[in-house]
This record gives structure tokens, sequence and C-alpha cells, in this order.
């Protein structure tokens, strides 16, 4: 019945404005200021990124490259908005009626580019989409705590979750809650190069690895109305040509692929803006409890009594990126410094003594892995620092193995080394998805680690509804894991964008997830 309305409300749409367009010809008024002059011209921005896109499809491959145009072309119930931590309604306004139930309540008259009635029907059909395809890479994982979804009515969707989970307002606002049209995706695949949503922008052209255009979906209703007419997205190859893009013209907006000495110089030079945010990718090294040496904690926290992070900034990355104390960064709930309480400046006899009281005989040898493209241009300088550090100490001998990625990553889940290089962007802005990787078994970035009492404190977090006791387990689950040290925090990142000295509103496009929200720009 659902399809049937839908389609009836289209097609009475469309033959609304044929007639709206008849009954307009050869007459001017006050809403035609344009008849008899020059048409404006529209306001095209031009972005140049090295991404790559997997999938348009928000069931599909979930990486960054994807997320910049799904959180574009796509709406959420909910979202983050500057200045806001906390989730705020966008096609919906959603609460909690009981600990495991979530009732949305959907804002009237939202549609497709296509013409067809957003409803309750396509939300339902959106999540239970995405849970039965489970595409490997993709985010069916994040709503592991959903049971259903069901419809009382056509603007109502309510959330029934199979325990407490405080973080559903959060998994709300990620690219892996867009809501599709039921009409245009099939239920049993991926439709990874086409896209049908109501965000701000519609597809309107899309090469795969070359090119995408967008244009403004004038019939969004959302906190994020196009300030611009269209978008044309180009998908280079190499830091160089995106360079070549922005300081010849060619592009109006450029991000994701500059190394620090490129920015350094194109703020020098003064011909385009670079604008930085706050990024939410961390970085950091993590042992492997596999290794008969990285599974001993005096180990891992003589290593984390010896790691200078300002030293490490500076010398791999030119004070690109910023020193991290903790797996949270700066600026989450319940954020605490938790590895500089711990351990404080880096102190060589303080190392010295917690191996000899565990009975070692230094120096220890310690095989550090790495990756040289995944991480960019700074990964080599970061672990040549590292090993500088601890074997200034004399307390470790460090042997540095790396390898290509994809294999880099089997070897280090498999344990190969005792101490790898990682790195991690959040699926959504909250503290406790910085958590659960290192504590939870099955997680992105599972280590071997098992502790009791992490999991428990990951319980009651997840669980906790008053955001004060929520925060009060987050900081003891951080102070936890400063004091077992499986994995070692290194720096926080920043998201910097390029643009010609025209274009307007950089900043308000940048998200902390590092993707960039095109409706801003302007020029």
């Amino acid at each position: 019945m659902v399809t049937v309305l839908k389609r009836r409300a289209a097609w009475l749409a469309a033959v609304g404005l044929l007639a709206g367009s008849f009954a307009a010809c050869g007459k001017s008024g006050p809403d035609r200021p344009n008849e008899g002059g020059a048409t404006p011209k529209d306001l095209v921005i031009k972005v140049a990124t090295t991404d790559a896109v997997g999938s348009l499809d928000p069931a599909g491959p979930y990486e960054i490259g994807s997320r910049t145009l799904q959180s574009n072309l796509y709406q959420t119930l909910l979202t983050i908005i500057p200045g806001k931590p906390t989730p705020v309604p966008e096609a919906a306004d959603c609460q909690y009626d009981a600990p495991t139930t979530y009732t949305c309540s959907l804002k009237d008259d939202l549609t497709f580019p296509n013409g067809h009635e957003l409803t309750s029907s396509d939300v339902k059909f959106s999540f239970e989409r995405m849970l039965k395809l489970k595409t490997p890479g993709g985010p069916a994982g994040l709503f592991a705590s959903l049971a259903s979804v069901t419809t009382p009515d056509k603007l109502t969707a309510v959330f029934t979750l199979k325990k407490p989970d405080a973080r559903l307002p959060y998994l709300l606002t990620t690219t892996a809650a867009s809501i599709v049209d039921e009409e245009f995706y099939p239920a049993t695949k991926l439709l990874a190069d086409k896209a049908m949503g109501s965000g701000p922008y519609e597809l309107k052209s899309y090469q795969p690895g070359s090119a995408a255009v967008l244009g403004k979906f004038k019939k969004y209703r959302g906190s994020r109305a196009a300030q611009n007419d269209s978008i044309e997205v180009s998908f280079l190859t190499d830091a160089a040509s995106l360079t070549q893009a922005l300081t010849s013209g060619k592009a109006d907006v450029g991000f994701h692929g500059f190394g620090p000495g490129t920015l350094d110089r194109l703020r020098a030079g003064g011909e385009v803006q670079v604008v930085d945010a706050g990024s939410a990718e961390i970085r950091f090294f993590s042992f492997h409890m596999r290794s008969v040496v990285a599974r001993n904690p005096a180990v891992r926290r003589a290593v984390a009594q010896l790691i200078d992070r300002p030293a490490l900034v500076k010398k791999a990355h030119g004070d690109h990126v910023t020193p991290l104390y903790s797996v949270v960064p700066a600026g989450f709930a319940g954020q605490v410094d938790a590895f500089r309480t711990q351990y404080k400046e880096p102190n060589k006899t303080a190392a010295a003594a917690i191996l000899r009281e565990a009975g070692f005989t230094t120096p220890v040898t310690l095989n550090v892995g790495w990756t040289p493209f995944q991480y960019g241009a700074g990964a080599k300088a970061e672990v040549l620092e590292l090993k500088r550090q601890l074997e200034a100490s004399g307390l470790f001998k460090v042997v540095l193995r790396s390898a290509d990625w994809p294999k880099y990553l089997q070897q280090a889940r498999a344990g190969a080394y005792d101490l790898y290089q990682a790195g991690l962007f959040p699926d959504y802005l909250d503290s406790g998805d910085y958590l659960q990787p290192f504590v939870r078994d099955g997680g992105m970035f599972q280590n071997g680690y098992r502790s009791s009492a992490a999991n428990k404190l990951m319980d009651q977090e997840i669980a906790e509804q008053n955001q004060i006791e929520r925060e009060a387990s987050l900081t003891e689950l951080q102070v936890l894991l400063a004091a077992d040290a499986p994995v070692i925090p290194s720096w926080q990142g920043r998201f910097t964008v390029v643009a010609g000295k025209s274009v307007e509103d950089v900043d308000k496009a940048l998200s902390p997830l590092s993707f960039l929200y095109f409706s801003p720009l302007r020029k």
C-alpha cells in the first residue's frame, strides 16, 4: 500500500508542476524578477581530492571517500552540527520512550529527488536492508544492538533494541544510517554507482574513479541547505595533481592528499587559503598479546614511560598534528589525558625501574611494524623517531619491519610484530567509539588484550542513560587502559583543506570525521 500511495503522490506532484508551468507561460510578476533580463549564472564549486570512493550506497564500504559523497547525497534522522556536541534533529525528532525503545517522528513532506515521498517505510527498509546485506567493510556491525524497526504510521519509526545502548542517537547521525528510497534500491544487493537520497544534493552524474557531479536538491528539508547550485568533484591520483589543480585554478577546493611540506609552501605563498580544523583521526602504536615480550605489562609500561610525543610529532609531522595522551582525543565527553597522568614526562630512570622489577635484562628487543603508504608521508619518520627514542634510553633494541598494505594489516592482526603502527577514524563523534575497537572481542584493533574490568566498564558506558554517570565510566576506562597500556596513543590529526581566495565559508564545510560537507561553500 505504501508503494502505491508514494507513486500516486509523485504523480500528483508532477501534474501540479506541469499545470503551474502552463499557467506561468506568457506571464510576468513579482515571482519572476528576471523576466526579460539575464538569467543568473549557476554557482558551481569545483572540488578535487585523492580519495577513492568504494560505493555510493550507504550499505556498502564505509571508508572516508565514500562517506564524503554519501553525507552530501543522503539524509539521516539525526545529525551533528558545529557547536553542538550532541545529535540534533535532521529528518526526524527522536527520543527514548524506554531504555530499549527509541521513537523517531519524521518531518512532514519529505521527498526524494525522483518525487517519491519519504516515509517511515523507507526508514525501516534502509536499516533492514543494511543489516541483511552485511557488506564486508560495511557499517552493519555498528547496529548490532538493534532488534527491529517498526512503523506505527507513515511518519513514525520505532527502534527496538536488544539491550540498552546509549550510542544509538550518535549512530543515527552516521552515513550508515542514511535513508534510501525503497522503490529505487534493490533489497538484496548494493547499488554502488547510483544514488537516491533526500540530502542537500542529488546525483547528476558519476564516473567511478574519475568524477561526480552533484546538483542542489531544492526540496531538501534539513539543517544543511546548499548555498551553491552544484558541485563538480574530480578524483585525482596523486598529491602533485591535486596541488596543480588548486594552484592553476582548475579546482576551487582540494582535500586529502597534501603532504605537510606542500601545505607549508601553499600557506607561505599566500595565493590560496589553507584552512585547518580539528580532526577525529588518531594514530597509535599497538602491542600484540601473541608476542611473549608484549604480553608482559612491564614492557608495555616501560615503552609508555619513554615515548616523547611532542618530539615525535615535530620530527615526523612538522607540528601538523597534536600529541595525544589518551585513546580518546581532546574535546570528547569524559576525555582525560590518562597517559600523561600515569607516566608524566618521559623518564629513563622510571622505565628502567619498571623493567628491573619485572626481572628483565636490558636491552629488550622489540620488533616494530610499519607500512609506507597507508599512514601518509610521515609514517617512516615516525617509526624512526620512535626507534631513536627507545634505543637512546639503552633499555630497548628496536628492529623495524615494513610491509605494504594489505599484507601489513594481515601480519599485524596475526601478531607478527611486538608493536605496530596503526590509525583510527571513528564511525561517529562519541568517546565510546574510540574505546570499543580495543576492548571488545572482534573489535577492529583487537590485539589479544583481555580485561574483565575493561569489558565491565564498556558495558556500563553503553547502557548508561545518565550522561554524568556515562562519562565517569568512560574516564575510568581510559585510566585503566593507560595503566595496562595495550596501545599507546601518539597523536591526533587535523583536517586541512586548501581553497581558492574567492571561496567562502570553507571552515563551515569541514567535518571532524575528515570529510567535507559541500553545502556551505560559495564564492
